[in-house]
């Protein structure tokens, strides 16, 4: 089990890079704090009549390089620490890939499945409605995360439009593309996570034609990383979703039919393992793609893939990765590992601002160059300060904050 929340987590990692810098004190309380904190009450008139009320969350971690950027969340478990812990793994994020924002994560604690379509397009209203003074394409553009996808971005758009009183397709992205959303947008951070994997194969020496992968989470990341690791000549073992995993599918798209037509991974003729056993399958990569802390000091002594590419937000706890590092397996972080949905929100964001639109493999090709430039700028740094790959995608990122807040100084 863990003993660290998510914000403890990644103030860790963040006093861990501070050190490894040599930054100061006041560049630690800088960046340590985030920039803007808003607790909203959500109201929601059910369909029985009933109205019920929820927390809804917004953090704006930092603005120092741009507007800030961050999913939002439908999800019962979310809280004030874990919004700001992934808006402050967002600034990393943005900061290693090099985009102008800072970062951000919003989100209501509610169980999305237990909503009907009226009831989710109010409460994402509402909620928008809520957060409106703060958010804006300069300002903080939301995005799709756990529990939310492309039709609440479009009522997020649509609710802000009607207050400006006119259409601004730029205040969030992962729309559809009809109302200015990006070819790829979709598939983006599966697709990020495949080229991720394609590279961490390259470091180790291990060929990709043939390489095993078994993925936790068959949602909006695993699902399109575990295609495209497919189409690249990798053979996909294994995938779980929440009720649990399968074994022995003849490929990813027979599997996704049948979990389309029945709503689960039950297909005939594979074998059903638990989440763990998945996590312990003898195999090249792992791709843990489902929510935090899956990684943890129980399970990772028994994680036999030499490569763990982390498709989720902080999967790996801090005795999880003490762990892998000591045995040795190569962990390419979150923050750089699952970037490509942010790369691709700021190509969509860069298109709604021009009113012109890219094709798809232009979207591909501007996705592979900044990721492979940042995964060699991290390969570089562990290399050269002899830290693990954690620890120099996160000096990388705290560094540009940094240096960000330095040229800007301090007002007044």
């Amino acid at each position: 089990m863990t003993t660290e929340s998510a914000l403890q987590t990644a103030r860790t990692q963040l006093r861990r890079a501070v050190e490894l810098l040599q930054l100061t004190e006041n560049d630690w309380q800088t960046l340590s704090t985030p920039r803007r904190i808003l607790e909203v009450a959500v109201p929601l008139r059910r369909d029985n009549g009933n109205v019920e009320m929820y927390k809804g969350f917004r953090v704006q971690y930092s603005t120092t390089r741009g507007p800030s950027k961050g999913g939002v969340r439908f999800h019962p478990d979310i809280d004030m620490d874990e919004t700001v812990a992934l808006a402050m793994l967002m600034t990393w994020k943005c900061a290693l890939t090099n985009l102008p924002y800072g970062g951000a994560k919003g989100g209501i604690a509610v169980d999305a499945h237990t909503l009907s379509l009226g009831e989710n397009e109010r409460l994402t209203r509402r909620y928008t409605s809520e957060i409106l003074p703060i958010i804006g394409p300069e300002r903080d553009i939301p995005a799709p995360d756990v529990g939310t996808d492309e039709r609440n971005m479009a009522w997020m758009m649509d609710t802000y439009s009607v207050n400006a009183g006119f259409s601004v397709p730029g205040v969030v992205t992962g729309k559809p593309i009809v109302l200015g959303g990006s070819l790829g947008r979709t598939s983006a951070t599966g697709d990020g996570v495949a080229i991720s994997t394609i590279e961490a194969l390259r470091v180790k020496g291990i060929d990709q034609k043939g390489a095993t992968v078994a993925i936790q989470g068959f949602g909006k990341v695993g699902y399109w990383a575990a295609i495209a690791l497919e189409n690249l000549g990798l053979k996909v073992v294994a995938v779980s979703d929440v009720s649990g995993g399968v074994t022995g599918f003849s490929s990813v798209a027979d599997l996704w039919k049948y979990f389309q037509a029945n709503g689960n991974l039950n297909m005939p003729g594979t074998d059903k393992i638990t989440q763990e056993e998945l996590l312990h399958l003898d195999v090249d990569v792992l791709i843990p793609a489902a929510l935090a802390d899956s990684v943890t000091e129980k399970t990772a002594s028994g994680i036999k893939a030499k490569i763990i590419v982390e498709g989720a937000n902080a999967p790996t706890t801090p005795g999880g990765d003490q762990i892998l590092n000591d045995n040795k397996v190569l962990v390419v972080p979150d923050i750089l590992a699952n970037s490509g949905g942010v790369i691709v929100s700021y190509f969509e964001w860069v298109q709604d601002k021009q009113n012109y639109f890219w094709s798809a493999d232009e979207v591909k090709q501007n996705l592979n160059d900044i990721m492979m430039k940042s995964f060699r700028e991290v390969e570089h740094m562990a290399k050269d300060k002899k830290v693990s790959w954690r620890e120099a995608a996160h000096m990388i990122g705290v560094a540009r904050v940094a240096e960000a807040h330095r040229l800007r100084g301090l007002y007044p």
